[in-house]
């Protein structure tokens, strides 16, 4: 076995939470939409573009009382009854544990959280074992609290003329913690040794932020802004996760980034950390550029490219690397929405091996259609090629389907299966576990 092959069995790989600038699927944060005008004239878009007319379930969109519209409230949206022959979907207003707090809503704070539960058949790769921690689900064939999270903000909201400030705090437990711990740190420093078993708890937000005008800055423990997928399940349509979220990118940094929102299409990013997945530490000198810009092209694709640069501490081993991840979000139409994302990662060090140059490549691609407010069905296929595996540069694969239901506002259930498979032996040489598998996986998220 390698250096580098043992430098990546020993330590958990690094990953990230995403901007996801276009596609809000935040379960946590979503709140019911208005209910439409019966007609409502064409506007023009703050970037400059016609917008469709609204379309909620008035007979003018192809949702009258034959299709089960009769009661006011079904869900069903442009000129497509599909989502309509599933029933009405009357899902109301989500409970949450804040309104229970401040009922008058006299508060600018927040407080709320969701706890995912899910089971899975077999270890998403490219875990090969249980609790080797090198795939989030990694504890297979029983039932796990994935996520017990609990949350409280303050939204920082600065006029033209006058400054706000805010803050997030976000603690984490269960078997997703150890994963989503600042592994970046030195031994015992923050939250990396809060384990017990497979379990444990993480804090993987805890920052202040400042707003003025256009602009806003975030001091503190913050999730990173490369990539598309991220670690809390309110925010994924998959309960499984892409290799390269889990592999080759942060989850979390320590540090300053500014926002500006330069235009109401263009947003520019610009920070500095102490390395990836670091907590309030700084692992071999951890140093780098954090940044990025997202525009929206019309009313329907929105293209984010963001980077890291520099020294990534635990994860280069002190030495240079470079980072990039350029996400495309593009609304094919009302109901059908089309996600492109590629990574690249390269350093001249790897976890525990200083002279291992690593490369990482990946395309994913996921296709979602939502048939109404309670059904939605999504696709992802994902090519990832690394060297940090095996050795040498290996090309993996996965093809996932699944199915997200809203039985009530504060509930999603996600069934997914999902086959991974890789055109070499050479995982199963060194780990001695068959990468091709299949795996059927489904969670449960309810959200306060």
């Amino acid at each position: 076995m390698s250096l580098a092959v043992l430098a990546y069995c020993v330590a958990p790989a690094a990953a990230q939470q995403s901007i996801q600038t276009a596609f809000s699927y935040n379960l946590a944060d979503e709140a019911p939409a208005a209910a439409a005008p019966a007609e409502e004239p064409a506007a023009t878009s703050s970037c400059g573009c016609a917008e469709e007319p609204a379309c909620g379930c008035e007979a003018s969109c192809g949702c009258e009382a034959s299709c089960g519209c009769d009661s006011g409230c079904c869900s069903c949206g442009c000129d497509d009854s599909w989502g309509c022959c599933l029933g009405d979907c009357c899902l109301g207003d989500a409970w949450t544990l804040d309104s229970c707090i401040d009922p008058c809503d006299c508060c600018d704070h927040t407080i709320g959280g969701w706890v995912g539960i899910g089971y899975y058949s077999d270890n998403e790769r490219l875990s090969a074992d249980p609790g080797d921690l090198l795939a989030f689900l990694d504890e297979p064939d029983m039932l796990n609290f994935d996520q017990v999270w609990l949350y409280a903000e303050k939204v920082a909201e600065g006029g033209a003329c006058s400054a706000g400030w805010g803050y997030r705090f976000d603690m984490l437990y269960g078997v997703d913690a150890q994963k989503t711990q600042a592994f970046g740190n030195n031994s015992g420093s923050w939250d990396n040794s809060w384990d017990h078993g497979f379990y444990g708890w993480a804090v993987p937000q805890a920052y202040a932020e400042v707003a003025y005008g256009d602009w806003s800055v975030k001091v503190g423990h913050f999730w990173t802004i490369i990539g598309y997928e991220v670690v809390p399940d309110t925010g994924n349509f998959f309960y499984s996760h892409a290799y390269t979220q889990y592999n080759s990118e942060p989850f979390t940094h320590t540090g300053v980034l500014g926002t500006y929102a330069a235009s109401d299409c263009t947003t520019l990013y610009a920070g500095w950390t102490l390395g990836w997945d670091t907590g309030f530490d700084q692992f071999d000198g951890g140093s780098n550029w954090l940044g990025g810009i997202s525009h929206t092209f019309g009313d329907n694709v929105t293209v984010t490219y963001a980077s890291t640069a520099g020294n990534f501490g635990y994860r280069s081993a002190g030495g240079s690397g470079y980072s990039q991840s350029v996400v495309a979000v593009a609304d094919v139409s009302c109901k059908l929405q089309y996600v492109l994302q590629s990574d690249w990662v390269t350093t001249d060090g790897f976890y525990n091996d200083p002279n291992f140059d690593a490369q990482d490549y990946g395309i994913n691609q996921y296709l979602f259609y939502t048939l109404n407010d309670c059904w939605k069905l999504g696709g992802r296929i994902e090519w990832w090629k690394s060297n940090t595996v095996t050795g040498e540069a290996t090309s993996f694969y996965e093809l996932t389907g699944g199915v997200n239901y809203k039985p009530h506002a504060n509930v999603t259930i996600r069934p997914e299966i999902r086959y991974n498979w890789s055109p070499t032996d050479l995982f199963s040489t060194t780990t001695g576990a068959p990468f091709n598998n299949t795996v059927f996986a489904i969670d449960g998220v309810f959200t306060f």
